[in-house]
């Protein structure tokens, strides 16, 4: 630390002007240092040092706007579990019997019609029978069928239509480029999805609540 300090006041300087020497004065009696010479001085890169190096941390104290693209949470949809019955737009309860087939039936009371509609992802869910434990599916092939274990067939995309009606469509299946949609017909017999399309009032369900 180096101090610039004016001692003996006038005798020092006998030759100067009075004027001169108050001014002298007034100026040497602030005490200055290296010290806050350097903390006044420094350029714009050092003092953005600090900013930069804080990229260094663990990826748990990244930004928030970045933190939260990647752990943002919809458990308000996910895991979502609604007991529904399916009926058809043309008249039929959708069921799944004990031997994973799938059609649709006229009677109220049929215990293979009552359904856990599950939410698995935004806008996907899977959904089961509750009586026979078997899920609806469909294959790549178009063929609607109950599995007895969750797999990618059983993943279906829930849609509201504008008539106020359900769709649901294979996720994952697709026949050349066009969705596949869970269809019954005029006889209550599944479609096959190649023969379905979105505006086809077969493939439209409403959901009915199920008073436990």
């Amino acid at each position: 630390m180096c101090k610039w300090i004016l001692t003996n006041g006038a005798s020092a300087f006998p030759h100067l002007p009075c004027c001169c020497l108050l001014l002298l004065f007034l100026v040497s009696s602030v005490p200055v240092t290296c010290h806050d010479l350097g903390q006044d001085m420094l350029s714009p890169e050092a003092t953005n040092s600090s900013s930069s190096s804080s990229s260094s941390f663990p990826s748990s104290f990244s930004s928030p706007s970045s933190a939260g693209r990647h752990v943002r949470s919809y458990n308000h949809l996910q895991g979502d579990v609604r007991k529904r019955k399916l009926y058809s737009y043309n008249k039929y309860f959708l069921k799944i019997e004990k031997n994973g087939k799938v059609s649709g039936t006229k009677k109220e009371n049929c215990p293979f019609s009552i359904l856990e509609i599950t939410s698995v992802e935004i806008g996907v869910v899977a959904v089961k029978s509750i009586k026979s434990n078997y899920y609806l599916a469909m294959n790549k092939k178009g063929k609607v069928y109950g599995s007895k274990e969750f797999n990618s067939d059983c993943k279906l995309k829930e849609r509201i239509e504008e008539n106020g009606y359900n769709t649901y469509a294979s996720l994952n299946w697709k026949h050349n480029g066009r969705q596949m949609f869970v269809a019954l017909n005029g006889r209550g017999t599944t479609k096959r999805g190649q023969k379905t399309r979105r505006k086809n009032t077969s493939a439209h369900f409403l959901p009915m609540v199920v008073m436990s």
